[in-house]
């Protein structure tokens, strides 16, 4: 019975690994769009330049289709103004940041999110890019820390335009039903990832201000 057990944990631990292999992208049966989606995640270095992009400029992005006819969206740097109502550590280490349009003071919230990560490569090296001060300077509310009075700050989150086709809420809608109650949806897979710079707003002056890395 113990060989037994030992050898059913074995076999489901394996499982385990080749599926979360495959879901990065580095899996043996990995297609050309879950490795291209794993290379545009690792870039580790800032896009020479960034153009403005709105919440509207993100949903009219196109869903779906080849790697060949989105590749070339993600040779852009972006930025979006917004407000990251909500945080969470992601699997694989990256910084999950949900950005709404507006400020909101409660959870789970009728709104639609745009999402920005900040990828282990981008992490490394800086004591400000780290979970906690992060999550503290843009008064963002997570699972381990409650919403903040007033909501979230006011950022300009900016860095590479990028289509994690897994989660584009808009292809796939009508296969993932949603639960009442249930997290704001996406308003589309197109995501600012990996995040290259950050930049809060400051009253007093009336403008962004680098948050340093």
């Amino acid at each position: 019975m113990l060989r037994f057990a030992a050898g059913l944990a074995l076999v489901l631990g394996v499982g385990l690994l080749l599926g979360y292999e495959q879901w990065l992208g580095e899996g043996l049966w990995s297609g050309a769009p879950e490795r291209h989606l794993r290379e545009m995640k690792e870039r580790a270095a800032a896009p020479e330049s960034t153009v403005p992009y709105t919440f509207a400029d993100f949903a009219a992005l196109p869903h779906g289709g080849a790697v060949a006819e989105f590749a070339p969206f993600e040779r852009r740097g972006v930025s979006l103004e917004g407000y990251v109502h909500y945080s969470h550590l992601s699997s694989d280490g990256d910084y999950h940041l949900s950005v709404t349009a507006a400020p909101l003071t409660r959870w789970p919230a009728a709104s639609q999110m745009l999402t920005a990560e900040v990828t282990p490569a981008w992490q490394r090296g800086s004591s400000t890019w780290q979970w906690e001060p992060l999550l503290t300077e843009l008064e963002s509310y997570s699972w381990t820390a409650a919403p903040w009075p007033g909501g979230p700050r006011r950022a300009r989150i900016s860095g590479w335009l990028m289509y994690d086709f897994q989660y584009d809420e808009p292809f796939l809608r009508n296969k993932r039903p949603r639960l009442p109650g249930s997290m704001p949806s996406r308003l589309t897979g197109w995501e600012i990832h990996p995040v290259t710079r950050i930049e809060l707003w400051d009253d007093s002056l009336q403008a962004f201000v680098e948050y340093p890395r």
